[in-house]
Protein backbone atom coordinates (compact mmCIF):
# COMPACT_ATOMS: atom_id res chain seq x y z
CA UNK A 1 0.00 0.00 0.00
CA UNK A 2 2.37 2.59 0.70
CA UNK A 3 4.31 1.81 -2.74
CA UNK A 4 1.44 3.48 -4.29
CA UNK A 5 2.50 7.04 -2.90
CA UNK A 6 4.75 6.74 -5.78
CA UNK A 7 1.89 7.20 -7.82
CA UNK A 8 0.85 10.79 -6.03
CA UNK A 9 2.65 14.13 -6.89
CA UNK A 10 1.46 15.89 -4.16
CA UNK A 11 3.75 16.10 -0.93
CA UNK A 12 1.22 16.41 2.02
CA UNK A 13 2.06 18.43 4.79
CA UNK A 14 -0.15 16.86 7.44
CA UNK A 15 -1.61 13.22 7.77
CA UNK A 16 -3.74 11.00 9.27
CA UNK A 17 -3.11 7.70 10.54
CA UNK A 18 -6.77 6.13 11.09
CA UNK A 19 -6.77 3.42 13.48
CA UNK A 20 -2.73 2.36 13.22
CA UNK A 21 -3.07 -0.74 15.60
CA UNK A 22 -5.70 -2.89 13.21
CA UNK A 23 -3.81 -1.38 9.69
CA UNK A 24 0.01 -2.14 11.22
CA UNK A 25 1.96 0.29 13.13
CA UNK A 26 4.96 -0.40 10.16
CA UNK A 27 2.96 2.44 8.02
CA UNK A 28 3.93 4.75 10.46
CA UNK A 29 7.76 4.32 10.09
CA UNK A 30 7.27 4.21 6.45
CA UNK A 31 5.33 7.52 5.46
CA UNK A 32 7.54 9.53 8.19
CA UNK A 33 10.17 8.11 5.85
CA UNK A 34 8.50 9.04 2.88
CA UNK A 35 7.45 12.88 3.96
CA UNK A 36 9.73 13.32 6.86
CA UNK A 37 8.93 16.61 7.39
CA UNK A 38 5.02 16.11 6.80
CA UNK A 39 3.14 16.30 10.82
CA UNK A 40 1.07 13.05 11.37
CA UNK A 41 -1.63 12.61 13.39
CA UNK A 42 -2.79 9.56 14.74
CA UNK A 43 -6.75 8.29 15.60
CA UNK A 44 -8.42 5.48 16.90
CA UNK A 45 -12.20 4.86 17.66
CA UNK A 46 -11.65 3.66 20.78
CA UNK A 47 -10.05 4.61 23.60
CA UNK A 48 -7.95 1.60 24.77
CA UNK A 49 -6.45 1.24 21.06
CA UNK A 50 -5.61 4.86 21.11
CA UNK A 51 -3.40 4.54 24.44
CA UNK A 52 -1.59 1.01 23.25
CA UNK A 53 -0.81 3.00 19.66
CA UNK A 54 0.74 5.78 21.55
CA UNK A 55 3.10 3.43 23.18
CA UNK A 56 3.66 1.24 20.20
CA UNK A 57 4.74 4.13 18.13
CA UNK A 58 6.94 5.74 20.74
CA UNK A 59 8.52 2.05 20.83
CA UNK A 60 9.48 2.46 16.84
CA UNK A 61 10.37 6.15 16.88
CA UNK A 62 13.84 6.93 16.66
CA UNK A 63 15.37 7.30 20.44
CA UNK A 64 15.14 11.04 21.70
CA UNK A 65 19.61 11.04 21.27
CA UNK A 66 19.08 9.85 17.68
CA UNK A 67 19.41 13.15 15.07
CA UNK A 68 16.85 11.47 13.46
CA UNK A 69 14.52 12.22 16.43
CA UNK A 70 15.88 15.76 15.84
CA UNK A 71 14.44 16.59 12.61
CA UNK A 72 11.79 14.74 12.21
CA UNK A 73 7.70 16.08 12.07
CA UNK A 74 6.60 15.61 16.10
CA UNK A 75 3.23 13.02 15.83
CA UNK A 76 0.29 14.18 17.37
CA UNK A 77 -2.66 11.92 19.33
CA UNK A 78 -6.11 12.72 18.82
CA UNK A 79 -7.84 14.58 15.90
CA UNK A 80 -5.83 17.85 13.93
CA UNK A 81 -7.92 21.54 14.32
CA UNK A 82 -7.34 22.01 10.73
CA UNK A 83 -8.29 19.35 7.99
CA UNK A 84 -5.53 17.45 6.72
CA UNK A 85 -3.72 16.97 3.17
CA UNK A 86 -3.63 12.66 3.85
CA UNK A 87 -5.98 10.37 5.45
CA UNK A 88 -4.38 7.11 5.76
CA UNK A 89 -6.83 3.87 6.45
CA UNK A 90 -5.12 0.69 6.37
CA UNK A 91 -7.73 -2.55 7.17
CA UNK A 92 -10.32 -0.39 8.35
CA UNK A 93 -13.86 -0.35 5.94
CA UNK A 94 -14.79 -3.90 5.50
CA UNK A 95 -15.07 -3.79 9.17
CA UNK A 96 -17.68 -0.49 9.49
CA UNK A 97 -20.98 -0.67 10.20
CA UNK A 98 -21.94 2.14 8.39
CA UNK A 99 -18.78 2.67 6.17
CA UNK A 100 -20.64 5.43 3.80
CA UNK A 101 -21.06 7.72 7.33
CA UNK A 102 -16.78 6.29 7.83
CA UNK A 103 -16.61 7.89 4.26
CA UNK A 104 -17.81 11.03 5.23
CA UNK A 105 -15.86 11.45 8.33
CA UNK A 106 -12.83 10.95 6.38
CA UNK A 107 -14.25 13.65 4.02
CA UNK A 108 -14.73 16.28 6.80
CA UNK A 109 -11.62 15.50 8.00
CA UNK A 110 -9.24 16.08 4.65
CA UNK A 111 -8.76 19.60 3.17
CA UNK A 112 -9.27 20.72 -0.70
CA UNK A 113 -6.96 18.17 -3.05
CA UNK A 114 -6.30 16.10 0.12
CA UNK A 115 -6.53 12.67 -0.76
CA UNK A 116 -7.33 9.86 1.17
CA UNK A 117 -5.24 5.87 0.66
CA UNK A 118 -6.81 2.87 1.85
CA UNK A 119 -6.82 -0.59 1.42
CA UNK A 120 -9.43 -3.57 3.17
CA UNK A 121 -11.01 -7.17 2.22
CA UNK A 122 -13.07 -7.85 -0.94
CA UNK A 123 -15.39 -10.57 -1.87
CA UNK A 124 -13.23 -13.31 -3.16
CA UNK A 125 -11.74 -13.47 0.71
CA UNK A 126 -11.54 -16.74 3.15
CA UNK A 127 -14.12 -18.22 0.38
CA UNK A 128 -12.47 -21.86 0.83
CA UNK A 129 -13.59 -20.96 4.82
CA UNK A 130 -16.86 -20.51 3.56
CA UNK A 131 -17.19 -23.56 1.45
CA UNK A 132 -16.18 -25.50 4.96
CA UNK A 133 -18.87 -23.96 6.96
CA UNK A 134 -21.35 -24.20 4.63
CA UNK A 135 -20.74 -28.61 4.19
CA UNK A 136 -20.90 -28.75 7.77
CA UNK A 137 -24.01 -26.25 7.73
CA UNK A 138 -22.75 -23.85 9.91
CA UNK A 139 -23.57 -19.94 9.65
CA UNK A 140 -21.35 -17.65 7.67
CA UNK A 141 -17.59 -17.03 9.21
CA UNK A 142 -17.30 -13.81 8.12
CA UNK A 143 -20.09 -11.32 7.04
CA UNK A 144 -20.17 -10.18 3.35
CA UNK A 145 -17.21 -8.06 2.26
CA UNK A 146 -17.63 -5.22 -0.74
CA UNK A 147 -16.31 -5.14 -4.19
CA UNK A 148 -14.41 -2.46 -5.33
CA UNK A 149 -16.69 -1.08 -7.68
CA UNK A 150 -18.91 -0.44 -4.94
CA UNK A 151 -16.30 1.11 -3.10
CA UNK A 152 -15.71 3.54 -5.84
CA UNK A 153 -19.56 4.31 -6.22
CA UNK A 154 -19.61 5.13 -2.38
CA UNK A 155 -16.66 7.50 -2.50
CA UNK A 156 -18.32 9.58 -5.57
CA UNK A 157 -21.31 9.64 -3.00
CA UNK A 158 -19.37 10.87 -0.26
CA UNK A 159 -17.90 13.65 -2.21
CA UNK A 160 -14.44 12.49 -3.62
CA UNK A 161 -13.65 12.53 -7.07
CA UNK A 162 -11.43 10.69 -9.43
CA UNK A 163 -11.71 7.28 -7.35
CA UNK A 164 -8.81 5.03 -8.53
CA UNK A 165 -9.19 1.13 -7.58
CA UNK A 166 -7.43 -1.92 -7.85
CA UNK A 167 -7.09 -5.85 -6.40
CA UNK A 168 -4.78 -8.51 -5.97
CA UNK A 169 -5.32 -12.21 -4.65
CA UNK A 170 -3.13 -13.38 -1.52
CA UNK A 171 -2.26 -16.60 -0.22
CA UNK A 172 -0.94 -17.20 3.60
CA UNK A 173 -0.49 -20.58 5.00
CA UNK A 174 -0.88 -21.79 8.14
CA UNK A 175 1.18 -25.38 10.16
CA UNK A 176 -2.42 -25.66 12.17
CA UNK A 177 -5.92 -25.00 12.17
CA UNK A 178 -5.03 -23.46 16.07
CA UNK A 179 -3.17 -20.59 14.21
CA UNK A 180 -5.46 -20.25 11.26
CA UNK A 181 -7.86 -19.32 14.13
CA UNK A 182 -5.66 -17.18 15.67
CA UNK A 183 -4.86 -14.95 12.59
CA UNK A 184 -8.05 -14.76 11.76
CA UNK A 185 -9.38 -13.65 15.24
CA UNK A 186 -6.69 -10.79 15.03
CA UNK A 187 -7.68 -9.80 11.52
CA UNK A 188 -11.34 -8.65 12.78
CA UNK A 189 -14.48 -10.38 13.86
CA UNK A 190 -17.59 -11.87 12.49
CA UNK A 191 -19.99 -9.20 11.52
CA UNK A 192 -22.01 -11.26 9.51
CA UNK A 193 -26.18 -10.65 10.98
CA UNK A 194 -26.87 -14.31 11.18
CA UNK A 195 -23.54 -15.84 12.96
CA UNK A 196 -24.20 -17.98 15.56
CA UNK A 197 -25.51 -16.15 18.79
CA UNK A 198 -24.02 -18.16 21.64
CA UNK A 199 -20.73 -19.53 22.96
CA UNK A 200 -19.77 -22.67 21.04
CA UNK A 201 -18.77 -25.57 23.19
CA UNK A 202 -15.27 -27.62 22.90
CA UNK A 203 -16.92 -30.52 21.04
CA UNK A 204 -17.40 -28.51 17.92
CA UNK A 205 -14.08 -26.68 18.41
CA UNK A 206 -12.65 -29.79 17.88
CA UNK A 207 -14.83 -30.34 14.85
CA UNK A 208 -14.12 -27.53 13.43
CA UNK A 209 -10.12 -28.20 13.95
CA UNK A 210 -10.79 -31.67 12.21
CA UNK A 211 -12.58 -29.80 9.27
CA UNK A 212 -9.63 -27.39 8.43
CA UNK A 213 -7.64 -29.29 8.40
CA UNK A 214 -9.06 -32.00 6.02
CA UNK A 215 -11.03 -29.64 3.54
CA UNK A 216 -7.67 -26.82 3.58
CA UNK A 217 -4.10 -28.88 3.58
CA UNK A 218 -2.62 -28.24 0.57
CA UNK A 219 -0.25 -31.40 -0.59
CA UNK A 220 1.81 -28.54 -2.52
CA UNK A 221 2.22 -26.55 0.08
CA UNK A 222 3.67 -29.54 2.55
CA UNK A 223 0.03 -30.08 3.65
CA UNK A 224 -0.12 -26.66 5.54
CA UNK A 225 -3.59 -25.21 5.58
CA UNK A 226 -3.79 -21.87 2.94
CA UNK A 227 -6.64 -19.80 2.37
CA UNK A 228 -7.24 -16.81 0.03
CA UNK A 229 -7.53 -13.10 0.60
CA UNK A 230 -8.93 -10.57 -1.35
CA UNK A 231 -6.86 -7.31 -0.50
CA UNK A 232 -8.85 -3.75 -2.30
CA UNK A 233 -6.27 -0.63 -2.52
CA UNK A 234 -8.02 2.62 -3.27
CA UNK A 235 -7.37 6.72 -3.32
CA UNK A 236 -9.22 9.42 -3.77
CA UNK A 237 -9.32 13.23 -3.86
CA UNK A 238 -11.44 15.57 -2.18
CA UNK A 239 -12.14 18.13 -4.70
CA UNK A 240 -11.89 21.75 -4.34
CA UNK A 241 -15.59 22.96 -3.89
CA UNK A 242 -17.57 24.74 -6.35
CA UNK A 243 -19.04 28.05 -6.26
CA UNK A 244 -22.44 27.99 -7.19
CA UNK A 245 -23.01 30.99 -9.55
CA UNK A 246 -25.93 33.05 -10.22
CA UNK A 247 -26.99 35.33 -12.17
CA UNK A 248 -25.23 38.50 -9.73
CA UNK A 249 -22.89 36.40 -7.30
CA UNK A 250 -21.03 37.57 -4.70
CA UNK A 251 -17.30 35.94 -3.53
CA UNK A 252 -15.17 37.21 -0.73
CA UNK A 253 -11.17 37.34 -1.87
CA UNK A 254 -10.56 34.39 0.76
CA UNK A 255 -12.51 32.64 -1.40
CA UNK A 256 -11.24 33.74 -4.88
CA UNK A 257 -8.32 32.84 -3.59
CA UNK A 258 -8.64 29.45 -2.85
CA UNK A 259 -10.85 28.96 -6.27
CA UNK A 260 -7.35 30.32 -8.21
CA UNK A 261 -5.30 28.51 -6.31
CA UNK A 262 -2.85 30.94 -5.15
CA UNK A 263 -0.04 30.31 -2.96
CA UNK A 264 -0.56 34.15 -0.87
CA UNK A 265 -3.24 35.52 0.81
CA UNK A 266 -5.04 38.63 -1.48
Amino acid sequence: MEQRLEWIVAQPQTWIHWEPLRGGLQAQSLITKRYPKSRAFVLSALTGQAGVAIKSIEKISPAWWNPARWTAAPVHYGAPTQPVNMLWANMALHMAADPQALLAQWHELLAPDGFVMFSCLGPHTLRALHAVYAAHGWPAPTHTFTDMHDWGDMLVQAGFADPVMDTEQLYLTFATPQRLLTELRELGRNLHPQRFAALRGRRWLQQLHAALHDHLSDPAEEGRLKLGFEIIYGHAIKPTARMAVQAQSHISLQQMRTTLGLGRKL
